[in-house]
């Protein structure tokens, strides 16, 4: 892996998808749980809504579905089930590696739609956390991606200009918001 000191000071992770290979286990939760409620939530759909809070997507499938939820009750019910599916989440090597050759070197930090403390659950459950000098939830910002507020916070936490970081993304509304960050963006996909 070549040092690409000169091009950055600082590396901006995006988690589930990119860094944790959550997505599957997501789904999961995501399916479970909105069968309760009687709401369809495909597949191709999940991943078209990558990086998007829980509440938010519940809001929008319920109103397309003409149902009436409490989406924060379906939200943390589904970020509980996911909790406990946690110990099957593996992380996605490549990214990973890229994390742990540069953790000594220069600042990091998380940039998730994720609530911060279920970031801080895998980042641990994963042994990682100690990387990253912050980990930005989607409760930490007023604007989820595509805006850019979880990557400007996140630089700003770990006190590097955002036009100095790179960002690793899996999702098209998260390489925007990168991108509207100012920051280069590294799609994960490529380097598979």
């Amino acid at each position: 892996m070549q040092n690409l000191h000169h091009d950055y000071d600082g590396l901006i992770f995006d988690m589930d998808g990119t860094l944790a290979d959550t997505m599957p286990t997501h789904f999961v939760a995501w399916s479970q749980s909105m069968a309760e409620h009687g709401l369809e939530f495909s597949e191709d759909r999940f991943y078209a809504l990558g990086g998007v809070p829980a509440g938010e997507i519940i809001e929008m499938l319920a109103k397309e579905q003409g149902k009436v939820v409490d989406a924060n009750a379906i939200a943390e019910a589904k970020e509980e089930l996911f909790l406990e599916l946690l110990g099957e989440v593996q992380p996605v090597l490549p990214v990973k590696a890229i994390a742990e050759f540069h953790r000594e070197h220069i600042p990091m930090a998380i940039a998730t739609g994720s609530p911060k403390w279920v970031a801080e659950k895998i980042l641990k459950a994963l042994g990682i956390r100690d990387w990253f000098g912050a980990v930005v939830g989607a409760e930490c910002v007023e604007n989820s991606k595509p805006a850019p507020d979880v990557y400007l916070k996140a630089a700003e936490l770990i006190g590097v200009d955002p036009k100095r970081c790179h960002a690793f993304e899996d999702t098209k509304l998260g390489m925007e918001a990168a991108q509207n960050a100012g920051m280069v963006v590294v799609d994960i996909h490529t380097l598979f």
